[in-house]
């Protein structure tokens, strides 16, 4: 018996050299050009073989199942069929070295067995919070959908003025997460402690919400607020006369258009809120964000003739035209010939005629902002490269300046970005490497602001 344990544990040993395992937590980093991502990838090993999924903490994703995924020798593939992605990796020691591949773009990717570290967000609130905190669900009964969120109440007694928060562009949850931050809880956090009720939620088919994001349109998202708003009208803790409504980015186009056709809504405060019509917007993100990436100028102004010609066509095309498709195909290939893929190609085409990116590019937000008459708050960084201050600024003022509002109040921040940071180059791909959410600075302002409105009525 003895002897035959022995050669038991020499089996077992060798095997474990060169049976390696791949199962457990993986991190690592996918460098794209001005953006990089962290990935996170978990492998379990089942009756039937492996199955892995993927996190994007970067973009808020988690828990994205691969449909296939196999493991031989040393070798690792996946495959995530709803994001064309695909992953062939080889495995050695505690690193997994390989080929990330998405809508034909190759891109080399190394994994590192464990979970990165824990990034530092010192403005992100610990429970048990100072006040109240209630998971919800309410009804868009046009769309047939619930949606989920989270209503924060102080937690003294009475009847308290309360705020809707509506996200930007992209699937986002009731934080709004976003490169590792989570500035819609730092922002309800701060105005709860302050004696404001928030009303928070989670994008239609993100989270707990109901709905199919993917097929939404910017309409869809404002009927979601709508929504909201009927539901914080019914809430005995909540002072009906006193509800208002924040939009950060593409949110700050929803909540002139929720506010333009009802009296329900008693102020408004736009967050880095477009103030020009989304063509020349997209125009102008694109040409800024390739301006301080370095790209040389005959870069930056080819592409902003070739993509507005492409716009161009859509602007110009009838609503859900079926040939849509085929225009824009016809057109980059005539404009640029074999210069890309045909795969890359098709992707960009198939971003083009999204529903939602077209309702976008055919925004113009001075429609709405001209019919706003309550209380309008906005502020933009002066470093923001997605939604640029001084062009989106003006033509908020102008459009209010139109209406005949006279309670507006206009201010940039010199040295924040986008998401309201203190930044350094001001690139998406800062975003997570800034330990600040949300600038403090701004933080004050909102509530001083609310607080003036509420009290006066």
């Amino acid at each position: 018996m003895k002897s035959f344990a022995i050669v038991l544990i020499l089996i077992f040993r060798f095997i474990s050299t060169y049976a390696q395992d791949v199962t457990g937590d993986w991190n690592g980093v996918l460098q794209g050009g001005a953006v990089n991502l962290r990935l996170v990838l978990h492998v379990s090993k089942t009756s039937t073989g492996f199955k892995s999924t993927l996190d994007s903490p970067d973009q808020g994703a988690f828990g994205i199942p691969a449909t296939k995924t196999t493991f031989e020798g040393s070798n690792l593939q996946l495959e995530v069929a709803a994001l064309n992605l695909d992953y062939n990796g080889i495995l050695k020691g505690d690193r997994i070295t390989g080929n990330f591949k998405q809508s034909g773009q190759d891109f080399s990717l190394e994994f590192v067995r464990g979970v990165s570290k824990a990034l530092n967000r010192p403005q992100e609130p610990k429970k048990p919070y100072p006040y109240h905190t209630e998971d919800i669900l309410f009804k868009n009964a046009v769309a047939n959908i619930s949606l989920a969120g989270t209503l924060s109440l102080p937690k003294a007694t009475g009847k308290f003025p309360a705020v809707i928060l509506i996200s930007g562009s992209g699937p986002q949850n009731r934080d709004e997460e976003l490169f590792g931050h989570k500035p819609f809880l730092v922002i309800a956090d701060h105005l709860a402690k302050n004696g404001i009720a928030v009303l928070r939620f989670d994008d239609r088919g993100v989270g707990k919400s109901q709905g199919n994001f993917q097929k939404a349109t910017i309409e869809d998202f404002t009927s979601d607020v709508e929504c909201a708003l009927a539901y914080l009208k019914e809430r005995n803790e909540i002072d009906f006369k006193k509800i208002g409504l924040v939009g950060h980015s593409e949110g700050g186009i929803i909540a002139p258009s929720v506010a333009a056709k009802t009296s329900d809504v008693n102020f408004i405060i736009l967050l880095a809120a477009p103030g020009i019509p989304g063509y020349e917007l997209m125009l102008l993100q694109k040409a800024k964000i390739e301006s301080q990436m370095g790209l040389p100028v005959a870069a930056v102004e080819g592409g902003q003739a070739l993509f507005r010609g492409a716009y161009d066509i859509i602007l110009s095309s009838e609503s859900k035209d079926p040939g849509l498709q085929n225009k824009l195909n016809t057109y980059f290939k005539t404009k640029i010939g074999s210069q890309l893929p045909e795969s890359q190609l098709s992707t960009i085409v198939n971003q083009l005629v999204n529903p939602w990116f077209i309702g976008l590019l055919k925004q113009d937000p001075a429609h709405a902002l001209k019919k706003i008459k309550c209380p309008v708050l906005a502020l933009n960084g002066g470093k923001d490269l997605q939604v640029p201050a001084e062009e989106n600024l003006s033509g908020v003022k102008n459009a209010l300046d139109k209406g005949g509002n006279k309670n507006v109040l206009i201010k940039e921040y010199p040295t924040l970005n986008h998401l309201f940071q203190e930044c350094k180059t001001c690139l998406v791909n800062e975003y997570a490497d800034i330990e600040e959410t949300f600038s403090p600075l701004v933080l004050e302002e909102m509530t001083k602001w609310i607080i003036l409105q509420t009290n006066k009525n």
